[in-house]
């Protein structure tokens, strides 16, 4: 018989699925499978649907996501992977989520709406500064996020990441990023697209904790993680 396993701190595997507690019992987001377990219900994380999932099955073993910690997401879409960092955080966490593109806005704002720790926020993550006066405050305030979370296709990712690094991580803090090879130049070798960025974030004072190659689950991908010293 199968066994709840748990492998990080509110995140379980179960008969070779990722699982995270259901904060809204009852409600999916994207149509994941839900499963009860002993009268608990979780909802089925899928790698296909998320990058960070993707990692997980794929060995990730840095992991910053836990209850109190307060993550800034960049390009957080719909709330797909957002929504099980969400049921991992709990209450006393924010998970501050922006995006540029208008028409994903209604969906994650519902999510939003129905979880309680999620702040979607319309902007263009390549200009930090110009994020709403009070989503810096509170940053400022809570002196800095202690997670930044990317998943942005976009030729210029590693600096969008940087920028919000810089302003918004603090010391100690971790970044996660979703890089997509494609993005940067589909003619290039994807290794040496990787290599470009961890030579770059080194550049800036950032540790290179972690590669995590993402394959077969997204093409020409990896999660790389990153320590601010």
């Amino acid at each position: 018989m199968a066994k709840l396993k748990e492998v990080f701190p509110c995140v379980w595997e179960y008969e070779g699925k990722i699982l995270t507690k259901n904060r809204v019992p009852g409600k999916k987001v994207y149509g994941e499978q839900l499963i009860k377990i002993d009268g608990v219900e979780y909802r089925v994380w899928n790698p296909y649907r998320s990058k960070l999932a993707a990692a997980i099955k794929n060995g990730l073993k840095t992991w910053a996501f836990h209850p109190g910690v307060n993550v800034l997401y960049l390009g957080i879409a719909e709330g797909t992977t957002a929504s099980h960092i969400s049921d991992i955080l709990g209450d006393d966490s924010a998970i501050i989520g922006v995006d540029v593109a208008p028409r994903v806005m209604p969906k994650i704002i519902a999510v939003a709406e129905e979880r309680g720790n999620i702040l979607p926020i319309l902007a263009d993550a390549s200009k930090p500064d110009e994020y709403p006066e009070e989503v810096r405050q509170f940053i400022d305030e809570v002196g800095g996020v202690d997670i930044v979370y990317q998943d942005v296709a976009a030729p210029n990712q590693a600096e969008i990441l940087w920028k919000n690094v810089n302003r918004f991580l603090k010391k100690g803090g971790y970044a996660y990023i979703a890089i997509k090879s494609r993005s940067v130049d589909v003619t290039r070798d994807p290794r040496e697209i990787f290599d470009e960025f961890r030579r770059f974030f080194e550049s800036k004072g950032l540790r290179v904790v972690e590669e995590v190659n993402i394959e077969p689950y997204e093409k020409d991908h990896e999660m790389m993680v990153l320590k601010k010293g």
